[in-house]
């Protein structure tokens, strides 16, 4: 039985010279499990999963159930807005060992509320395992509204959840009050990820939890505990990035993952197009200092302690080649006791 709860984080898929990196993707898997995530969501939305082929695709999913051992559930992304396609695709998916399916409502064709019942209809027919539905107005073009899901879930209880991202915290309390307890709602905005949860929300699916695993992890974990107080903490200390990731749904890739991932801990190419490297705004905003040639992340103690970018474990330092395609210069595992060190190293140019 798959439990929604507490964050499932929506993983990056990264890139080395054109190519999915499955050494860098089975890593981010292993960081994951380290900061205690409950769940992983691979070739989702900040997956790149539109841009992958078809063998790509399997392939993520395959390294990702294999590096997760089990140990927590693995949902991947499916759907697209063809509705064979998407049977297909999910017939395909959970063949693979995984623990559930993502379901995305069809974008750009922005079909009826009856159209994505029908939609959803199938899909739920060509499986058994846990569907979780996904409304993403921003990037679909259409509203899932309240009635649909619930209606959805009245028909196939192995409709086991939603993942609200429309920003509206009234349509969640909406379907939370139709709901039964099998019904769970996961927030698909790291930012309402607190409100949500306090009107009834279960856990975030977390884009940001792939810079900070664990104090999004926690945030949830002290809600659901009762410590509304230290939730509130950490929610207003993870909020200034968040603010950036949510002021532009085009760049939500680049900064809090690929930017933050790829930079912070693990580093790889650019997002595939038509994603791009995050505006120079975006980089500003972040305190990230913006170089001609591209973007330098200096490895100091401002980065290593920062509330939200990095850990005391983990730390990268990077240039932006000439080509514009992220290289790792250095990384290495620091302590608490050597990031002093390290800190006079890069701001000497060693």
């Amino acid at each position: 039985m798959l439990k929604l709860k507490g964050c499932f984080t929506a993983i990056v898929t990264p890139f080395r010279k054109g190519k999915v990196d499955l050494d860098a993707l089975k890593k981010i898997v292993l960081a994951q499990l380290a900061g205690g995530v409950s769940g992983l969501v691979p070739c989702g939305s900040t997956g790149e999963a539109a841009t992958l082929s078809p063998e790509e695709y399997e392939l993520v999913i395959k390294t990702v159930v294999a590096a997760a051992k089990g140990k927590v559930p693995v949902v991947p992304g499916v759907g697209t807005n063809s509705t064979a396609r998407s049977v297909e695709l999910v017939k395909k998916v959970s063949a693979l060992g995984v623990d559930g399916l993502l379901a995305i409502v069809p974008y750009y064709n922005k079909p009826t509320q009856e159209g994505m019942t029908a939609h959803f209809s199938e899909l739920a027919k060509a499986t058994r395992l846990p569907i979780i539905l996904y409304n993403i107005p921003g990037r679909t073009g259409v509203n899932m509204l309240p009635a649909t899901a619930l209606g959805l879930r009245k028909k196939f209880s192995h409709i086991v959840g939603i993942k609200e991202a429309s920003g509206l915290l009234d349509q969640v309390s909406e379907i939370l009050n139709g709901a039964d307890d099998g019904f769970a709602v996961m927030s698909g905005d790291d930012s309402l990820t607190l409100p949500m949860m306090a009107v009834g929300a279960r856990g975030v699916i977390s884009v940001a939890s792939n810079v900070a695993p664990a104090k999004v992890q926690r945030l949830c974990e002290l809600f659901l505990k009762g410590d509304v107080v230290g939730a509130a903490a950490l929610h207003h200390e993870l909020f200034p990035p968040w603010s950036v990731f949510n002021a532009s749904l085009t760049s939500v890739f680049s900064v809090p993952a690929e930017l933050g991932q790829k930079t912070k801990l693990l580093a790889s190419d650019i997002p595939r197009h038509p994603g791009g490297m995050p505006s120079k705004t975006s980089l500003a905003r972040l305190n990230l200092p913006v170089a001609p040639q591209g973007v330098r992340a200096s490895l100091h103690r401002k980065y290593i302690y920062s509330k939200v970018w990095s850990s005391p474990e983990a730390g990268a330092v990077l240039t932006a080649a000439s080509s514009g395609a992220l290289t790792v210069i250095s990384v290495e595992e620091i302590t608490s006791k050597e990031s002093s060190m390290a800190a006079s190293s890069v701001s000497s140019g060693r």
